[in-house]
């Protein structure tokens, strides 16, 4: 069930209702599409067909790897019962080299049709050429929340003194602040305009030599992150949830999305939030709710570290959370162990965070945790917890053992692993489960 057939097959069901009756459904290449009912809610089968981007660099190995542990973990929590039906879609360096195009319309078409995807790293230049096609794809399908789980896995070295006290789930704005890709080079005409125009319609006087940005940040993109994060706290019982901002000096962007952050939770979560200062009021009286609070983003940079344990969602703009981000996976070990997922109402792209690391490509040398971590997110968010589970167990077993790859190896002086004897060696520690 996880190799794609050109053959024509069939399944059967149980129709309720009083006849009882088998209702048989035909299905072409073997693909069995997750579908959307009610405008949100995923309707998953039990063999989903699942599109895959391998990517660029160490894309393709640390993706066949995920494949290949993927396809264990459902065989270890549900015997033959679930299964993925793997769909490759070209992007990236292998799209332009068979189509012409980085990310022609039909990939774009497949990542639409499958609703749920996984994805490799793939280049972006920087300064010049062609778009990120991270940013095209997150625009294009909507995918509003960048969501970064990050904990620590025993036995990885790490900067800080108390990395198993790092347990936070950031939710980045994905669509606009930088993304929005607002700018113009200093010399353009654009620029230009926009410079006399600021000086004479008010009073901004910029120096001939300014490119210019914008930065949109607006209340519906804003509210609607802030309540997938308050979604998740409630969902998962989490403690908190954390505005960051940098409001103080940006009042009309970085502060109205704190603003607008705290009445989403106020008018929509009032029965399961309370504030800051009234849970410092009275900690008894609200231990059970939700204390949704702000910080300010350079100050929270100094807070993950030093009140680390006080953190557990945080929710925040485009760029505080790019910054944000990588520095607390930075505190666990690095972006090579911190998974992602691009989330929006309907379609979803899990990915790993890191880059694709060229000198690498091919070698079999590549940390496959990100990419791993990140398929363990997709398995929950199509309801599949079990197998997710048992991928993060394995994974964790991985580490405490110190079976690790040369990325992690080299820092504590042992023999490493490649890619793909990790991956090994994460499944037999599901089949030993």
């Amino acid at each position: 069930m996880n190799s794609i057939s050109n053959s024509a097959c069939y399944y059967a069901t149980k129709q309720e209702g009083k006849d009882n009756h088998l209702v048989i459904h035909f299905m072409y290449d073997r693909m069995t599409y997750i579908e959307v009912k009610d405008g949100s809610r995923l309707v998953v089968p039990d063999n989903p067909t699942i599109g895959y981007i391998e990517g660029d660099g160490i894309g393709p190995d640390i993706t066949k790897t995920t494949i290949q542990v993927v396809n264990s973990a459902l065989e270890a929590a549900y015997n033959d019962s679930r299964s993925i039906e793997w769909k490759k879609i070209l992007a990236g360096d292998e799209a332009m080299e068979t189509t012409g195009k980085h990310l022609p319309q039909e990939s774009l078409d497949e990542l639409k049709r499958c609703i749920v995807s996984m994805k490799g790293p793939l280049t972006t230049p920087i300064g010049e050429g062609f778009r990120s096609l991270n940013v095209t794809l997150r625009q294009y399908f909507d995918l509003y929340a960048n969501i970064r789980p990050i904990k620590y896995f025993p036995g990885v070295p790490c900067p800080v003194v108390h990395p198993e006290n790092v347990n936070m789930v950031i939710f980045r704005e994905n669509t606009e602040d930088v993304y929005s890709g607002i700018e113009w080079r200093y010399d353009s005409e654009e620029a230009k305009k926009l410079r006399n125009y600021l000086n004479t319609e008010f009073g901004v006087k910029l120096t001939d030599d300014t490119g210019i940005g914008i930065k949109p940040i607006s209340r519906f993109r804003s509210t609607r992150l802030v309540r997938k994060a308050l979604n998740f706290a409630v969902d998962n019982s989490r403690k908190s949830v954390t505005l960051v901002h940098k409001g103080n000096i940006m009042k009309y962007t970085e502060g109205a999305f704190k603003d607008w952050g705290y009445q989403v939770a106020e008018n929509e979560f009032k029965s399961k939030i309370v504030r800051e200062e009234d849970y410092l009021k009275n900690k008894e009286e609200f231990k059970d709710k939700i204390v949704v609070k702000d910080r300010i983003t350079d100050n929270m940079f100094q807070q993950v570290l030093t009140r680390t344990g006080e953190y557990d969602v945080i929710a925040t703009t485009n760029l505080n959370g790019d910054y944000l981000s990588d520095a607390i996976a930075a505190q666990v070990g690095g972006i090579g162990l911190a998974p992602g997922g691009n989330v929006g109402d309907i379609h979803a792209i899990f990915e790993a965070v890191h880059g694709t690391a060229p000198k690498y490509a091919g070698l079999d040398l590549a940390n496959p945790t990100s990419l791993l971590l990140s398929a363990s997110m997709m398995l929950t968010y199509i309801g599949w917890k079990e197998a997710s589970k048992v991928m993060e167990d394995a994974i964790t077993q991985c580490y405490k053992e110190k079976k690790v790859t040369q990325d992690i190896a080299r820092l504590i002086g042992i023999k490493e692993l490649k890619c793909s004897e990790f991956g090994q060696e994460v499944i037999k520690r599901m089949v030993s489960s």
